[in-house]
């Protein structure tokens, strides 16, 4: 079929080839995230990423001009999807600190962090903690999930509010 044809066609990148993408690309791409992320270990991460993505999947007999686009709006979205999950981190972060500073006032400062939130999700059950992973940390609405899991939206919207009232209940006991 026609998916056997483009297979046949695709052109394996050579090491020097590779090499030379690498050369010709990384600065850029690294240059492009860090403005978007502001966070050169992220950058960097994300720089070999798009380059790797591009030499394992990427589409090839691409122009130079082609190429360059390609990996820029690649290196774009993987940044602002970055972002988008440092975000969500950080309002998650922000929602908990409220309802654990109410239940334990004497809590040390930095009590709270993504890595104990992280270890108090790890120890919820697993359909509560896949939930809660999907939702929180994803960012899938309720009906993502429900067509992800084949459970119902209803059933979703349940395991949600009750693993939500684990996890509080875990991070007032850290």
């Amino acid at each position: 079929g026609r998916n056997t044809l483009l297979i046949r066609k695709r052109k394996i990148m050579s090491r020097e080839e590779s090499v030379k993408l690498y050369n010709t690309y990384a600065r850029k791409l690294f240059n492009i995230s860090f403005r978007i992320l502001h966070d050169s270990g992220e950058a960097e991460e994300i720089m070999q990423d798009t380059i790797l993505k591009y030499i394992t999947t990427g589409p090839k007999f691409l122009s130079e001009v082609q190429t360059a686009a390609w990996l820029s709006k690649t290196c774009i979205r993987k940044s602002i999807d970055v972002l988008r999950k440092k975000k969500r981190e950080k309002l998650f972060l922000e929602e908990y600190e409220v309802e654990v500073e109410d239940a334990a006032v004497d809590a040390k400062p930095g009590d709270l962090s993504i890595g104990n939130i992280r270890k108090a999700i790890s120890e919820l059950p697993e359909a509560s903690r896949l939930v809660l992973t999907l939702i929180l940390l994803e960012g899938l609405d309720y009906e993502e999930v429900a067509n992800y899991t084949g459970a119902r939206e209803g059933t979703i919207r349940v395991q949600y509010s009750r693993a939500r009232a684990k996890l509080a209940e875990k991070l007032r006991s850290m």
